[in-house]
Order: C-alpha cells, then sequence, then structure tokens
C-alpha cells in the first residue's frame, strides 16, 4: 500500500480497523509468554490500539512504530499523556515513561534506534500488507530485533469478499514467511462472533514464532 492510503483514512477518519477493545486472543493468551513485569513489547504499525493500554496496565513498556502521525497524536491524547517529540532524520519519536513510538516508515527503523526488545506483538501489521510487501517485512521484523519471538495475530477468510486490507493470513502463508527464520505454533483460533466487520464469516487467529 501507498504512505498516502493510510494517511487519507486517518485523516478521513475510516478507521473500521481500529478495535473498539483490547484483542481477545491477546488477552486470553498473552500470559502464556511468561514474560516479567517490565519486559518492552514491540507493536509495528501499531495505529492507536487500545492493546496499548492494556500492555501498560499490565507493567510492561511498550515501544511502537505507526507510519501516521495522526494516529500517535491520538493514541497519546487518550492515553492522557503529553509525550517529548524527538525527530531523528526520516521518524520522530514520541515519548513518554514506559512508552516510545516511532512515526515514519517501518523499513526506516533500525535494530539501533528500536533497542531491545523481548517480544514483539504483530496484531495489525502484517494483515495490513499486500502480498508483494509481505516477504520483506516478514525478513526485516527479525533483523531489527535480533530474532525475538512474536505473538502474531492473524484474520483467516475468503479473500474474495472483500479487497482488504487488512488481509486474509491463513496458515500456509504464515509457514511461508517465516519458514526457516521461526518455529510457527498455532495458540488459539477463534471464529468472529459477527464475522467480519459484520459482513461474512471469519476467524482470528493467533500464532507464537519463536527462533
Amino acid at each position: 500500500m501507498e504512505p498516502n492510503f493510510w494517511h487519507q483514512r486517518w485523516r478521513d477518519n475510516r478507521i473500521g480497523f481500529h478495535a473498539k477493545a483490547p484483542n481477545s486472543l491477546l488477552e486470553k493468551n498473552f500470559d502464556k509468554l511468561s514474560l516479567a513485569t517490565g519486559s518492552r513489547v514491540f507493536l509495528p504499525l501499531c495505529g492507536k490500539t487500545l492493546d496499548i493500554a492494556w500492555f501498560l496496565s499490565r507493567g510492561f513498556r511498550i515501544v511502537g512504530n505507526e507510519l501516521s502521525e495522526l494516529a500517535v497524536g491520538q493514541l497519546f491524547e487518550e492515553l492522557g499523556v503529553d509525550p517529548e517529540i524527538t525527530r531523528l532524520g526520516a521518524l520522530t519519536r514520541y515519548s513518554a515513561p514506559e512508552i516510545d513510538i516511532y512515526v515514519g516508515d517501518i523499513f526506516e527503523l533500525t535494530a539501533a534506534i528500536l533497542g531491545p526488545v523481548d517480544v514483539v506483538y504483530d496484531r495489525a501489521a502484517l494483515v495490513a500488507l499486500p502480498v508483494e510487501m509481505r516477504s520483506r517485512y516478514a525478513a526485516h521484523i527479525p533483523e531489527i530485533t535480533k530474532l525475538t519471538r512474536q505473538f502474531l495475530v492473524c484474520f483467516e477468510y475468503d479473500q474474495k469478499q472483500m479487497e482488504g486490507p487488512p488481509f486474509s493470513i491463513e496458515p500456509q502463508m504464515v509457514a511461508q514467511l517465516y519458514s526457516g527464520i521461526y518455529q510457527t505454533t498455532l495458540i488459539e483460533r477463534e471464529v468472529m462472533v459477527d464475522g467480519f466487520q459484520g459482513k461474512f464469516p471469519a476467524t482470528e487467529a493467533a500464532w507464537l514464532l519463536e527462533k
């Protein structure tokens, strides 16, 4: 997707992808990772997800990336926090206690800028990318996180029903993208009660990716 696609979605407030509650698979399964309080969680293409407040309330530290500066401004406003804003070349860092969000192209984010992380939580990144961008993304995240394990959430639905994004990511796609990098383990798959945006049947799946 071209960056302007997402900038326009946020300007027009066409953000149906923004969930009104923390992700249910996250709530039910994240404790299985046995992360210590204070662990640093990386959220690529995070938007203003309520999952961030969920993590912070449980004592985790957050680092995220988001293309839209408008989204990040709204995130901090909704958290009730005034961020410190720092320009870092092609990226802009919004910082406050326990949280750093880097605004800009995720492929401009390096391991040196990101710093150490204990887990990657990908609920909104892989599902947002068209086929031609997924391989590059799937190689980039392990590189900048030094193969840190990932908690990956995907949608599964008949792609003929909707062009996307968010796109359907089937198990064979997960295996194809991460084969040779991670061992992929399905944690849980659940049927979305109201279907995808109330329009057609869909499921949501949580995966653990470990080197």
